[in-house]
C-alpha cells in the first residue's frame, strides 16, 4: 500500500509479506493508520478528519491479489476492472471536504463495490470486534456460519416462512381491529350503490336530457323560425303570388338549359344550379318534417325536468357527471365485496395463520438441532485451539435454549418465543479452568482471554470458511508472558495459511513474523515515505528489545530479544 495525507502520514509505502507481517512502533506513531488505509481500501467509511490538516486529499494506493476465478474476481471483471498479472490495483481518495472517490483496476467504481469484494478477500478484527463477540446475535452468527449448509438451508426456508407469517397476521390483525371501521364504510357504500340502482343512470344520459330540456324550452320560436325558412326556401301555400328561392333557382336553371349546349363552362354552372334546387327542396322538406315532430308538450318537459334533477342528486354525491357516478358505483360494488368478504377471508387467513405457524415450529426444531450438532464441533475446536493459546485446562461450550411464551410456535412439545432468525439463543460459555463453571464470556473472561477465544475461533473459521487476509488490530491487548508468546505461534501457524497482518505492542508476537514493519515519526510530528520501514537483523533486535523494555540498548532486552527471535525460528 502506497498511504498519503492520511492521519499523521505523509508519504509511506507499507510492504506486506504474503505470510505473517507485524507492524509496531511508538504509541501514537501511526500504527492504526496502516488498519485504517486498509479499511479505506475495503470500502470503509470516509471520514474528512483523516485528512492530514493542509492536505487537499488523502490518498490509499493499494496492489491485492486475487484468487483465480474467485467471486472477487468475476464481481471485478463486471464492473470493468482491468487485472494485472492476478492482481487488482485499488485506490481511495477523500477530500478534505468529506468526498469520497473509488477505483478499481483503472475504473471508477461505487465504494459499495469495494465493500463487496471485501467480503471475499479480508477478515478484519480489533478490541471491537472483541466487544461485539461479547452480543449473543454475533454468537449466534458466528454459529451459523460455521455450521454452513447444514444451518443455511433450513435457515433460508425458515426466514421465508416467518416473513409470510409476519404478512398474514399483520393483515388479519388489520381486518379485526378495524371491523366496525369496515362495518361503517360498507353501510355508506351499499347506502350509495341503492340511491344509485333507485335512479338507474344510464350513460350519456344527463348530455342527452339537456339537449332536450333546451329544446322544449324553445319549442314555439324553433317551430315558428322552422316554418319562416321552410316558407322562404319553398313558397307559402297562403301566398301562391310570393317568391321563394326554390322558385328562382327552378327559373334560373331554366335561362340556361335553354343555351348550355353552346358553351361547355356555362353547362357546367347550369348543373351546379340544379344541385342547389336538389338541395334546398331536401332542407326544405327537413324543415317541415322537423316542425311536424317539434314537440311541444309541457308536460315531458316537466318529466325531463324532474329526471335532470334525479341525476343532478346523485352527481353532487358521487361525481361531476353520469359517467364518473357510474365509474363510482363499479369501484364501490367491488370495495364493498371485500367488505363483505371479511369474515371468509378471516377464516382463510386464521387457517393460514396456524398452518404457517406450525411449518415455522417444524423448521424452527430443525434450525435448533442443526445449530446444536454444529455447537459441538465448533466448541471442540476452539477449545482445541485454547491449548495451543496458553490456555490448555479451558474448556469453550455453547448454551443453546428457548424462552417460554405462550404466543409463540411449538417446538418439541414447548411454546416458545421465535424470531427472525429462529427460536434459539445461543450463547458461547467459557470455563477457563477445571472445576470452574460455565460462564458467558461476558462476565468469565478476562480481556486476554477473551482476545485468544476470539483469535481460537477465527483460526477455526480459516478451516472452514477461509479468506486470503486476515488483520488483526491489537486483538493481543491483556495478553503477555507465554500467552503471549503462545499467541505468536499460533498467528505465524495461520499464516501458512493465509496473510496475516498484525498491529500489536507485544514482542512476543512480534518475533514471530515473516517481516516486522516499524512506524515511528520524524521530529516535526509525520510519517514519512522513511518512516514505515521492514527491520532486519539489528534493526529488528533494536525494535524488541525497545518494545521488552523501552531501551533499545539494554543489553539485557537484546539477550532476550535474540532469544525470542531464535525462538519463533526454530518453532516455524
Amino acid at each position: 500500500m502506497r498511504i498519503r495525507s492520511l492521519g499523521v502520514i505523509d508519504d509511506a509505502v507499507v510492504e506486506l509479506s504474503p505470510g505473517f507481517t507485524a507492524v509496531t512502533g511508538e504509541t501514537g506513531a501511526g500504527k492504526t493508520m496502516v488498519v485504517t488505509s486498509l479499511g479505506l481500501l475495503l470500502g470503509g467509511r470516509a471520514d474528512a478528519a483523516l485528512v492530514r490538516i493542509g492536505a487537499r486529499n488523502a490518498v490509499v494506493e493499494g496492489r491485492i491479489a486475487v484468487p483465480e476465478g474467485s467471486s472477487a474476481v468475476v464481481r471485478a471483471e463486471e464492473a470493468g476492472a482491468e487485472l494485472d498479472e492476478g492482481t487488482l490495483l485499488v485506490s481511495r481518495t477523500v477530500s478534505a471536504e468529506g468526498r469520497s472517490r473509488a477505483h478499481l483496476g483503472g475504473r471508477s467504481v461505487p465504494v459499495g463495490l469495494l465493500a463487496e469484494l471485501a467480503d471475499d478477500l479480508v477478515a478484519v478484527h480489533g478490541q471491537s470486534d472483541q466487544q461485539g463477540l461479547l452480543k449473543l446475535s454475533r454468537q449466534r452468527q458466528a454459529l451459523d456460519r460455521y455450521a454452513g449448509y447444514a444451518v443455511a438451508v433450513p435457515l433460508g426456508k425458515y426466514a421465508e416462512a416467518y416473513k409470510r407469517l409476519r404478512a398474514v397476521t399483520a393483515e388479519l390483525e388489520e381486518i379485526t381491529t378495524r371491523a366496525r371501521e369496515r362495518a361503517q364504510e360498507a353501510d355508506l357504500l351499499r347506502f350509495g350503490l341503492e340511491e344509485i340502482a333507485a335512479v338507474e343512470p344510464r350513460a350519456g344520459e344527463d348530455t342527452e336530457l339537456a339537449e332536450e330540456a333546451e329544446r322544449l324550452g324553445h319549442a314555439e320560436a324553433l317551430a315558428s323560425a322552422a316554418a319562416v325558412a321552410h316558407a322562404a326556401l319553398a313558397g307559402n301555400p297562403e301566398d301562391p303570388e310570393g317568391v321563394d328561392a326554390g322558385t328562382l333557382v327552378a327559373g334560373a336553371q331554366r335561362a340556361l338549359e335553354a343555351v348550355r349546349a353552346h358553351d361547355p363552362a356555362l353547362a357546367a354552372l347550369t348543373d351546379r344550379i340544379g344541385e342547389i334546387g336538389i338541395l334546398l327542396r331536401d332542407v326544405a322538406g327537413e324543415l317541415a318534417g322537423y316542425a311536424d315532430d317539434l314537440d311541444a308538450d309541457p308536460l315531458r318537459l316537466a318529466a325531463v325536468e324532474e329526471r335532470r334533477a334525479a341525476l343532478t342528486a346523485l352527481t353532487r354525491k358521487y361525481g361531476e357527471d353520469v359517467a364518473e357516478v357510474l365509474a363510482w358505483a363499479e369501484r364501490s360494488a367491488a370495495r364493498l365485496g371485500e367488505l363483505e368478504g371479511d369474515d371468509e377471508r378471516i377464516g382463510e387467513l386464521t387457517a393460514e395463520r396456524d398452518a404457517l405457524r406450525s411449518e415455522l415450529g417444524a423448521l424452527a426444531q430443525e434450525l435448533s438441532e442443526a445449530r446444536a450438532e454444529a455447537a459441538e464441533r465448533f466448541a471442540a475446536a476452539v477449545t482445541e485451539e485454547l491449548a495451543s493459546l496458553a490456555m490448555p485446562h479451558a474448556r469453550v461450550s455453547f448454551d443453546i435454549r428457548q424462552t417460554e411464551d405462550p404466543d409463540g410456535v411449538e417446538v418439541n412439545g414447548r411454546t416458545v418465543a421465535y424470531g427472525p432468525s429462529g427460536v434459539d439463543e445461543v450463547e458461547l460459555l467459557l470455563a477457563p479452568h477445571p472445576g470452574a463453571p460455565p460462564r458467558p464470556i461476558a462476565k468469565g473472561a478476562s480481556g486476554g482471554e477473551l482476545s485468544r477465544v476470539m483469535l481460537a475461533v477465527e483460526v477455526v473459521f480459516a478451516g472452514t470458511d477461509p479468506v486470503p487476509t486476515y488483520l488483526f488490530d491489537e486483538v493481543d491487548a491483556g495478553v503477555g508472558g507465554k500467552a503471549a508468546v503462545e499467541i505468536g505461534r499460533r498467528l505465524a501457524r495461520l499464516a501458512k495459511k493465509a496473510q496475516v497482518v498484525v498491529v500489536t505492542h507485544l514482542p512476543q508476537v512480534a518475533a514471530f513474523a515473516d517481516r516486522q514493519l516499524l512506524v515511528e515519526k520524524t521530529d516535526d510530528g509525520s510519517v514519512t515515505r522513511s518512516g514505515v520501514k521492514v527491520l532486519e537483523g539489528e534493526d529488528r533486535v533494536r525494535e524488541l528489545s525497545r518494545m521488552l523494555a523501552g531501551q533499545e540498548d539494554s543489553e539485557t532486552a537484546r539477550a532476550h530479544a535474540e532469544e525470542l527471535l531464535a525462538a519463533a525460528r526454530a518453532d516455524a
